[in-house]
């Protein structure tokens, strides 16, 4: 029985390598594995010694030869055999194997084209794909974890066709997601070949955790992390996240972050239930909860500052599901785990993947994130805003972006007072904002993410007290609409960009 072990990364090489010889298996290796296992005192045959050949081109050619594939890709078969021994060439039997570190050198900062192309692994890929293809006879090998529990199923009664196929199976996918990331790097660095929209979208993603459910306890739910990309978050403390937890997480991560000064983004079923700016984080949490103080319970918070403990303490007893920061004081952290379930998460300022994904019926949408914010600014009523309702328009713009669509948002002193979200009609979106906000609409502002297909919007606003509106335009009706503000002496502010969001 022979095994043949060519490793990148040699984490748990020599408690396998001394097990498998303890089994009876002869050992073959290349280059550096071969010295390791020889420096642990165990036989070894390198793969020279085996194909009569040496390394070539600085070790760019080791294990490509006949001896090494032959004994790989023979099936047990008698014709299969019988050629293998015409040619001397013995089988092997497990191949140990994983990839030159192609991702970890890209991601470092100011890498050359020649010093990544190098990190491109040729050898390592074949034998991986050889003794996959091959799995009735060959054991193949490319997770660390899987070692131990390998050596004990050879020591027991064997691996069966079942448990053979699933390692295959999981090189088979290491090599597609390698090949992934080579060929998505490649492109990013050929002219021409930049485009985020390709003809064909190559997706690498790596389960990061089993989650007890979807949305609704009777689906089943996981956590795919971008391969390639660092975790986002990490989580300090809590309960594990949930899918809904993840989902609202992102909203609130990105309303937050929309804005420079210290805010607070409490989000309730993926939508903004109440979002301020102040001079401190404190000042726009009770800002934030008092537009909607109900749904704030259970909700998701996010805040683009640092926590500190008098932030903790402005919390009080409030039931918050996830709590995000970019950081937190040691004093913040020690009171927080007074709330042992509750889920505190620090960002890792890790860039964002490319794309937004949505899986629909036969395929995926792909689009790219919804960065911008106006095409142009643009007073289309016959009164301006004044100064302070034009500050709080630009907040309402700003928020309705992270608001389902139809969105409506009234803001006051840079803080919804309102919120309508989700509706079929605008109008009602309107009216759902102002059920909300209740008396805080009189002499609050009005943002809308799409434009008002009928003056009847904009009429409700003005008898809930709003007095300047803030929209993109593009209706047919735009003349009527602004007719309508004229007339309700509503200021009326134009970006000529929709903020959609389903």
């Amino acid at each position: 029985m022979r095994a043949l072990l060519s490793l990148s990364d040699k984490t748990g090489l020599i408690e396998l390598a001394r097990g498998l010889h303890q089994l009876g298996y002869e050992l073959i290796a290349s280059g550096g594995t071969a010295a390791a296992i020889a420096k642990a005192g165990l036989p070894v045959i390198t793969v020279s010694e085996l194909t009569g050949f040496p390394e070539i081109l600085g070790g760019r050619v080791k294990t490509l030869h006949p001896a090494i594939h032959g004994a790989i890709l023979a099936r047990d078969t008698d014709s299969d055999q019988q050629e293998l021994a015409q040619h001397h060439i013995q089988p092997i039997d497990i191949v140990v194997c994983n990839l030159y570190p192609f991702q970890k050198t890209i991601a470092q900062p100011d890498i050359s084209l020649e010093e990544a192309t190098e990190q491109i692994d040729i050898g390592g890929v074949t034998l991986l794909r050889a003794a996959a293809k091959n799995f009735d006879r060959v054991i193949v090998l490319v997770d660390t974890a899987d070692y131990a529990w390998v050596l004990k199923k050879l020591s027991d009664q064997g691996l069966s066709k079942q448990d053979r196929q699933r390692l295959a199976l999981k090189a088979f996918k290491h090599t597609a997601a390698y090949d992934a990331a080579v060929s998505d790097w490649l492109a990013s660095q050929t002219p021409d070949e930049t485009d985020l929209l390709p003809e064909t979208l190559i997706l690498r993603l790596k389960k990061a955790q089993s989650l007890r459910y979807g949305e609704n306890p009777h689906q089943q739910a996981a956590f795919y992390h971008w391969e390639g990309y660092p975790p986002a978050f990490t989580q300090l403390q809590g309960k594990a996240l949930s899918f809904n937890n993840l989902g609202d997480l992102h909203g609130a991560w990105r309303a937050a972050n929309e804005f420079d000064t210290p805010t607070v983004a409490i989000i309730k079923h993926a939508n903004p239930c109440g979002l301020a700016t102040a001079d401190d984080l404190v000042l726009a949490y009770q800002k934030a909860l008092a537009s909607d103080p109900v749904s704030a319970f259970g909700s998701i918070i996010a805040v683009n500052r640092p926590v500190d403990l008098p932030f903790v303490e402005a919390l009080g007893k409030l039931f918050v599901e996830v709590l995000a920061a970019p950081g937190f004081t040691a004093d913040a952290l020690e009171r927080l785990q007074r709330k042992k379930n509750l889920r505190v998460m620090q960002a890792t300022g890790a860039p964002g993947f490319p794309l937004e994904l949505h899986t629909v019926y036969g395929g995926l949408l792909a689009h790219t994130p919804d960065e911008a914010l106006i095409a142009e600014q643009k007073v289309v009523s016959k009164r301006p805003p004044t100064a302070d309702e034009m500050a709080d328009l630009l907040f309402a713009w700003k928020v309705v972006k992270w608001v389902k669509s139809n969105a409506i948002v009234f803001a006051k002193d840079r803080a919804t007072v309102g919120v309508g979200a989700g509706q079929m009609s605008r109008v009602d979106a309107v009216k759902i904002a102002g059920m909300k906000a209740g008396e805080r609409a009189q002499g609050a502002v009005m943002a809308s993410d799409a434009f008002f297909p009928f003056p009847d919007g904009i009429e409700e606003a003005a008898r809930l007290g709003i007095t300047a509106v803030i929209q993109p335009g593009g209706s047919i009706r735009d003349a009527e609409v602004i007719a309508a503000a004229d007339a309700l002496g509503l200021a009326m502010v134009l970006t000529g960009m929709r903020h959609f969001r389903h």
